[in-house]
């Protein structure tokens, strides 16, 4: 009876136990107790996380869901926004009515007839006098390129009194089509089948200043009584003082090109690009434009014009008509407006834009690659030579090994050199590399020398370092 009585004791406790384990393994699962009482309790544990973790993503879910109709919500509003927006201030854009655009007078391929006469005055209406007529040409084909397209003449000219003393002598140009003339008093005149142009063919520009060259070698005995008279007479031309008025000097153009532009394009009266705007033509009647005639002087350097004066008595001319695609001649704009843009900005010189066009007419294309190639290795050297200078030098702490007198000597000699370009009118390339070269060096001189600036105050009369 005690053996059977301690037994249910036992048992009892076991199954107290037991339901206890229970109790805390369903409060945390997490707990670990014995196998036998917690692989029940565990497994639920496990089950309810997995659960929980099946629960949780569908809040997140809702939340991409929420943000990515906002994105889309903004979006519309802001494209609405620019909608009324550009509705407001630009107004709306309709289509363009074919019957509206402009067009090109002329067809492609259509034979045309040219006159050109060389007179004193800008303005001409004198068909009839043949001393002024100086060349003429029949059956051009328009905008088409060919041997028949392309027409040459070379002539010589004799100038007026009037023109060796500064007059102005004019080109007119005139195209028709063929059968047709351009004298508007000709009973057979047509004007929708006539169009012309002028040019002058001399130039204006301010006389040019004496060089002032000397020899760095110095001269021979030999040569010494020779050389002197050169001097002499250089030093008589005396450049003009800024208070005295510029003199200009007329200069004869030996070439003139006559290029008509390949152009159909249907332009919109109101909508004209601003670079072609100035060179139409437009019909007043139809509202057409005549084909554009180009005088091409991209080619033109200054070195190849003639100073007009009393001894000049030939002046050689060399005429050429031919066709000129319209990307080209755009072209040749937008790098004419360069030049003249980098020139009022002081950012090229008067004759660099010359040199660079000599570069590309009398240079070998491949040297030209290799000299592009080089200058941008060296700009790009120099730019690593200044990023490792500078960053040596701002983290040496101890002149070690390094001469404070060198960088002294190194800085005088960068900024001599620099003043020495400066002097004379290098390009601008070079002279923000020797700049930036003399400003790099004068800092190094702070860092290989102990630099204090030091003011003295009136009130506490003492050295306050700053």
């Amino acid at each position: 009876m005690s053996l059977s009585f301690k037994f249910r004791k036992e048992a009892d406790r076991n199954l107290k136990t037991s339901k206890l384990f229970r109790r805390k393994a369903y409060l945390t699962p997490n707990t670990h107790t014995h196998q036998g009482a917690t692989m029940a309790p565990a497994a639920g544990g496990e089950i309810q996380q997995q659960q929980r973790q099946q629960q949780q993503p569908q809040p997140q879910q809702q939340q991409q869901q929420q943000g990515f109709g906002q994105s889309i919500t903004g979006i519309i509003r802001v494209a609405v926004f620019w909608y009324f927006i550009s509705r407001f201030f630009f107004g709306a854009k309709k289509p363009s009515d074919p019957s509206v655009l402009i067009s090109n007078l002329f067809h492609k391929g259509e034979p045309l007839d040219m006159w050109l006469y060389l007179t004193e005055q800008e303005k001409f209406n004198d068909f009839g006098n043949e001393k002024a007529l100086f060349w003429h040409e029949t059956n051009i084909p328009y905008a088409v390129w060919g041997p028949d397209s392309i027409r040459k003449l070379s002539l010589t000219y004799h100038p007026t009194e009037s023109l060796k003393h500064n007059g102005s002598l004019y080109a007119h140009v005139y195209f028709a089509r063929s059968g047709y003339t351009p004298d508007p008093n000709d009973p057979e005149y047509q004007p929708l089948a006539a169009f012309g142009k002028s040019t002058p063919v001399v130039a204006f520009l301010p006389k040019s200043k004496a060089d002032k060259k000397k020899s760095l070698l110095g001269n021979s005995k030999d040569n010494n009584e020779a050389e002197k008279l050169p001097e002499v007479a250089e030093d008589s031309l005396v450049e003009p003082k800024d208070d005295e008025p510029v003199q200009w000097v007329s200069y004869w153009k030996p070439n003139v090109t006559i290029n008509l532009v390949d152009d159909f394009t249907r332009y919109n009266p109101s909508a004209v690009p601003p670079n072609i705007a100035p060179f139409l033509i437009i019909e007043p009647k139809t509202g057409n434009y005549y084909p554009t005639i180009s005088f091409n002087e991209f080619w033109l350097l200054k070195d190849k014009l003639i100073q007009i004066n009393d001894t000049v008595t030939e002046l050689p001319l060399h005429l050429e008509v031919a066709p000129i695609s319209m990307t080209k001649w755009q072209i040749f704009q937008q790098i004419d407006q360069s030049f003249q843009i980098h020139r009022s900005y002081g950012s090229m010189l008067e004759g660099e834009a010359d040199e660079l066009k000599r570069v590309f007419l009398e240079g070998n294309p491949y040297l030209l690659v290799i000299t592009m190639t080089v200058s941008m290795l060296h700009s790009v050297f120099d730019f690593l030579a200044f990023k490792n200078d500078i960053q040596f030098w701002r983290k040496n702490k101890s002149m070690e090994g390094l001469s404070a007198k060198s960088v002294v000597v190194s800085f005088i000699s960068q900024l001599i050199i620099f003043l020495y370009l400066l002097d004379n009118d290098t390009s601008w390339m070079i002279l923000a590399s020797s700049g930036v070269g003399c400003c790099i060096e004068f800092w190094k001189i702070g860092k290989a020398m102990h630099i204090e600036v030091r003011f003295l105050t009136i009130w506490l009369a003492i050295n306050v370092p700053c």
